[in-house]
C-alpha cells in the first residue's frame, strides 16, 4: 500500500511538469520574423597584399597612320624648313613683340594678342588689356596650330574680309591675304585742319601708323585731296598678298620673288620694272629734302611735333605713308602712289608730272 502511494505522487509530479513545459511553449508563441539588418561595422585592418599576377600579353604597336602628329611631325624638312625661313623675315626677327604687352599695341604686336584679337573680332582700338608674354607673329599667330592634332592645323587663324577700322566703308576682300591685312592697315588717318587750317603733327611717330601695304593696295589713306582706287594686284591676283610674297611653296621669308611676278608680267625681269621703283624713290628724295629744308622733318626721317599748315602736312603724311609704312616704292599701286607724289610736290611748289 506504501509503494502505491508512492507511485501516485510521482506520476502526479510528472503531468505536473509536463503541464508547466506546455504552459511555458504557449505564452512564447511561433518565432517572428528576422529583424533590419543592422548598419554595417568599420572596415578591419588591410590584410597583406597577394602574390604578384602573371604578366600580361605584349600589345600590338601603334601603326604610324594611326599617329595624327606624324602628319606635321615627321623626318621631312617641310615643318623645318618654313620655320627657318620664318625665323629670317621681319616677322622673326627684331623686338616688335615686346610692345605687345601695351593693350594699344597686343593685337598685332604681339603673336598671342593677334590670335585672340582675331578670335574675339575686335580691332586694335578694342584691346582693352597688353599681352602679359607676348611672342613673335609665330606659326601659333597665323595658323590654327594643334587644335585638331592634324594637318588641318595650318589652316589659317581667319580668311574673312577685313572692314578697316580708320576707313568707314573700305573692306579688303583678298582671300588668303585677308589674315595679313588684319594688321597691314593704318591705325588712323589723317586729322582735319583746325579753324586756323592748320593740323597738328602730335608726336614723332605721327602718320598712318603702321603697315599700310593693305591700304595702298585699295588706294585709301594717303592725303584727301587726292582719289585713289585698287590696283590690279589687289582685284586681279588670287590671295592678294600671299601669292606674291608667299607663292605656291608658302616661302616663309615673306620675300617677293620675280619669279612670282613673271606669271602675269611676262617680260619683267626686276621689281623695278619700266623703272617705277627708281622713279618712285627720286620723287621722295626730292619731297624728303623739301620738308626737312622747311622744318617739318628731322635728320632722322621723324616729323617735328608742331602744328603744320594743312597742304604741307598733306605732303609730310605722303612721304610717310610711301616711304615708311608702305615700303614697296609704287609696286602694291602705282597709279595711287604717283598721284599722292606728284599733288604733294606740286604743294611744295617743286611741280608734279
Amino acid at each position: 500500500m506504501k509503494h502505491k502511494h508512492l507511485l501516485v505522487v510521482l506520476l502526479l509530479l510528472v503531468v505536473m511538469a509536463l503541464a508547466a513545459c506546455a504552459g511555458s511553449q504557449g505564452e512564447q508563441g511561433e518565432q517572428g520574423p528576422p529583424g533590419p539588418q543592422g548598419e554595417q561595422g568599420s572596415p578591419g585592418p588591410e590584410g597583406p597584399p597577394g602574390p604578384e599576377g602573371p604578366a600580361g600579353a605584349a600589345g600590338a604597336d601603334a601603326e604610324m597612320g594611326d599617329l595624327t602628329c606624324t602628319e606635321c611631325h615627321n623626318d621631312g624638312t617641310e615643318l623645318a624648313g618654313r620655320a627657318t625661313a620664318w625665323a629670317d623675315s621681319v616677322h622673326g626677327m627684331g623686338e616688335a613683340y615686346v610692345r605687345g604687352t601695351r593693350a594699344s599695341c597686343a593685337g598685332c604686336h604681339s603673336g598671342g594678342g593677334f590670335s585672340a584679337k582675331v578670335a574675339a573680332g575686335l580691332n586694335p582700338d578694342e584691346v582693352e588689356a597688353g599681352d602679359p608674354n607676348p611672342t613673335r607673329q609665330d606659326c601659333r599667330a597665323c595658323h590654327q596650330i594643334h587644335v585638331t592634332y592634324t594637318g588641318e592645323d595650318w589652316a589659317l587663324e581667319t580668311e574673312d574680309p577685313v572692314d578697316f577700322y580708320a576707313f568707314e566703308g573700305v573692306t579688303y576682300d583678298g582671300g588668303d591675304g585677308n589674315l595679313c591685312a588684319n594688321c597691314h592697315q593704318p591705325r588712323r588717318g589723317i586729322a582735319e585742319p583746325d579753324a586756323d587750317g592748320n593740323i597738328e603733327v602730335t608726336s614723332t611717330h605721327w602718320g598712318p601708323h603702321h603697315g599700310g601695304q593693305g591700304s595702298m593696295l585699295m588706294g585709301v589713306a594717303g592725303s584727301p585731296d587726292v582719289e585713289g582706287s585698287p590696283s590690279s594686284h589687289a582685284t586681279m591676283v588670287e590671295d592678294t598678298c600671299v601669292a606674291c610674297h608667299m607663292g605656291e611653296e608658302y616661302n616663309h621669308s615673306f620675300e617677293p620673288e620675280v619669279e612670282r611676278c613673271q606669271e602675269c608680267h611676262t617680260d619683267m625681269e626686276s621689281f623695278d620694272d619700266t623703272g617705277l621703283q627708281t622713279e618712285v624713290q627720286e620723287k621722295l628724295d626730292q619731297l624728303e629734302a623739301e620738308l626737312l629744308a622747311r622744318g617739318w622733318l628731322d635728320e632722322e626721317g621723324h616729323p617735328a611735333v608742331t602744328f603744320v599748315p594743312a597742304p604741307e602736312a598733306y605732303a609730310l603724311w605722303n612721304w610717310i605713308y610711301i616711304a615708311h609704312e608702305d615700303g614697296s616704292l609704287g609696286v602694291h599701286n602705282p597709279a595711287y602712289t604717283r598721284a599722292l607724289l606728284d599733288a604733294s610736290l606740286e604743294t611744295l611748289g617743286l611741280g608734279g608730272q
